[in-house]
């Protein structure tokens, strides 16, 4: 029997809301990390509203939005002139907007979290190496004291970064390149007078190309920024080596930029004349744009900075790996309790790849000509900025929307809304209160008391088609009488749950552990449903 259920290695945000989804879900998992603790730096620093929906249903996004600020836009500026003032509002269907938050706060809100629900971080603990076999995977590690130490588990996760060792000892294809140019990052307060939470993007151009560069992003605190900048060639450090796969990514070793390094790249390119003072931290880094082949191998996975890299451009790489953990997660959970279908596994390549494909691709083209140059209408700009269009239509575990209805399509995230009411609360409630939790949702909609009828019989073939690992709740149009119903029961107080999904009585939606649409049957009864379910659940 193996000592653990999951071996997650990386203790970055994207190791620790895997360790966090596994734990919530009662998997035993161990999360290790090579470095001796916690990195204090601002590396990741944009909060995606897809992100905070995904903590919502985590319970923890509380906590992010009290340590977090707005994110409210960007101002562009080139040689020193205003082109454009980006605003990133959202429809009010989306209940979370933009925000900054310093990397080394996500984790330790995350960390907080693994701890509430029993785990914990071993730190300065190396994964070496590892083999698998169908039943399992030998890990070696090396501990604290430089003692090895042999382990066991059913899955090994590997979320540990650009020069992952999970992915190179599986052999999986990581094809890109690197970019030439070497920036330095720093965390900085400056005294200019911009409007608060927006970026700053400065560039100078000149013969029709960028040569310079001033990205500023807002953090918590009174004008503080993290600055990225190019590198001045007193600074460049000597060619780092790269990893096996030639990998040149992230931060360097060498001397860290100062406060007057960054005073001069501020001299010649903030839009107003500006001092920069109480450095935190600083560094040098390169950026390199690469995708794996396979997003894993039989008990073995990749996730994160491991799987894909590419420009920090629109804070796409830190979200995009909590999601692919967010993803992997409730899969790995079903399949240590025996209740996965032989193919729930294989969905999660089938289901990210595409998205770190569109996601590297979409970097590096904004990393070269802007987000502004994007040939979409802004308000679909934002949406995709914002991760709220990742969908997996075609997914071999969605079912297909026939004929195409208004609403969410099978594999499309499932959409928030207001005005629902319990009969036992004097106020009301939104749609993701209704969906809170860690299993499968699947949502009845009435808006006749003759459809109520089948309801009871099509939830208790569902639950024992889903090993009882499905919750049923029944949404009603106002008037309904659902008296001796033995379902729960939310009214659609202001009809916005029928116009955001477009549903018709009787009507079902199965809804994912990870917030997507999985199915929406026409008639709750039809055999589709547990057809459906079959495709997860053994």
């Amino acid at each position: 029997m193996a000592e653990v259920e999951v071996l997650v290695a990386g203790a970055g945000p994207v190791g620790l809301t895997m360790a966090c989804e596994l734990r919530r879900r009662g998997v035993r998992c161990r999360v290790i990390d090579r470095l001796p603790a916690p990195q204090p730096f601002a590396k990741a620093v944009g909060i995606q509203p897809r992100t905070l929906e995904i903590w919502d249903r985590m319970g923890i996004v509380r906590e992010a939005l009290e340590a977090a600020v707005p994110l409210r836009g960007q101002l562009l500026y080139v040689n020193g002139v205003q082109q454009a003032r980006i605003e990133l509002t959202l429809p009010p269907d989306v209940p979370y907007r933009f925000a900054a938050l310093p990397q080394n706060d996500t984790e330790r809100l995350l960390e907080g979290a693994l701890t509430r629900w029993g785990g914990h971080v071993e730190r300065g603990t190396e994964l070496l190496g590892f083999a698998q076999d169908a039943d399992g995977v030998r890990a070696r590690l090396a501990l604290p004291t430089g003692e090895q130490e042999g382990t066991s588990a059913e899955f090994l996760v590997g979320c540990d970064g650009a020069h992952s060792v999970v992915r190179k000892t599986l052999g999986l294809g990581f094809a890109g390149g690197s970019f030439p140019e070497e920036y330095m990052l720093g965390d900085v307060e400056v005294d200019w007078d911009l409007p608060p939470g927006y970026a700053v993007r400065s560039l100078h151009r000149s013969d029709g190309r960028t040569d310079d560069l001033l990205v500023c992003i807002p953090l918590p605190g009174h004008r503080r920024y993290r600055m990225s900048m190019l590198v001045p060639p007193a600074l460049s450090p000597e060619p780092q080596q790269p990893g096996g796969e030639g990998v040149l990514h992230g931060l360097e070793d060498g001397p860290a930029p100062g406060l007057a390094d960054i005073q001069t790249v501020l001299d010649r390119l903030a839009p107003r004349p500006a001092t920069a003072t109480a450095l935190r931290w600083s560094s040098v880094f390169r950026i390199s744009h690469r995708l794996v082949d396979r997003y894993g191998e039989g008990r073995v996975f990749v996730a994160g900075d491991a799987a894909h890299i590419h420009p920090p451009t629109g804070a796409q790489g830190m979200n995009t790996g909590i999601q692919d953990a967010c993803n992997l997660a409730w899969k790995l959970a079903m399949a240590v309790r025996s209740t996965a279908s032989e193919g729930l596994l294989s969905s999660y390549h089938a289901e990210r790849r595409p998205v770190g494909e569109e996601v590297v691709q979409r970097t590096v083209r904004h990393a070269g000509e802007g987000v502004p140059a994007d040939p979409d209408d802004p308000s679909t700009l934002i949406r995709r900025e914002a991760q709220l269009l990742v969908g997996y239509r075609g997914s071999p575990i969605v079912g297909t929307d026939h004929p195409p209805r208004q609403g969410p399509a099978p594999g499309d995230r499932a959409p928030d809304c207001g005005g629902l009411r319990y009969d036992l609360a004097a106020f009301p409630s939104r749609l993701f209160d209704v969906l809170r939790g860690d299993e499968h949702t699947l949502l009845l909609y009435a808006d006749g008391e003759d459809q109520l009828t089948p309801f009871a019989g099509v939830a208790d073939a569902a639950r024992a088609r889903a090993h009882g690992q499905l919750t049923v709740r029944v949404i009603v149009a106002p008037g309904l009488r659902t008296d001796g119903l033995p379902l729960p029961v939310v009214l659609d107080g202001r009809d916005a749950f029928r116009q955001s999904y477009g549903a018709h009585g009787g009507e079902g939606f199965l809804i994912r552990p990870d917030g997507y649409l999985g199915l929406r049957p026409a008639r709750a009864s039809d055999p589709e449903l547990l057809a459906q379910l079959a495709l997860t659940f053994r």
